[in-house]
């Protein structure tokens, strides 16, 4: 990571009532080492304006960085179409908990192929 690169988290709840889930992946991307964590109490197929914004501030070496996939996207199309925007960006994308492992795709460069393309994360991936 490049002196200029920072670690964005994005933290998301279906409903606001999800409050403990929510703090709990705040407390885990600040662990992590996020300088900004964007939140957001919605669906994942409602408008995302914390999704977008983070995406948008992506530059060269920075990470975005999710707790879990399903966090992130609501399908696999879904998530080929970010990950399309992170690579595009320069940045590279960090699940927290893939399967009990941290994923970094910085250093899994046929990852971002293999996500775009691999159908069993239908069954990863909520449609909340």
């Amino acid at each position: 990571m490049g002196e200029c690169a920072v670690r964005i988290g994005l933290a998301r709840t279906s409903t606001l009532e999800q409050v403990t889930g929510l703090e709990g992946q705040i407390r885990d991307l600040e662990a992590y080492g996020c300088e900004r964590v964007f939140k957001e109490q919605v669906s994942s197929v409602a408008e995302r304006e914390q999704l977008e914004t983070a995406l948008g501030m992506l530059r060269d070496g920075d990470k975005l960085v999710v707790t879990k996939l399903d966090r992130l996207a609501r399908s696999v199309q879904h998530l080929g179409q970010i990950i399309e925007r992170i690579s595009t960006a320069g940045a590279s994308l960090v699940i927290l908990d893939m399967g009990g492992t941290a994923v970094d795709t910085e250093h899994h460069s046929q990852l971002l192929s293999k996500l775009r393309q691999s159908v069993p994360l239908n069954n990863v991936i909520s449609s909340s």
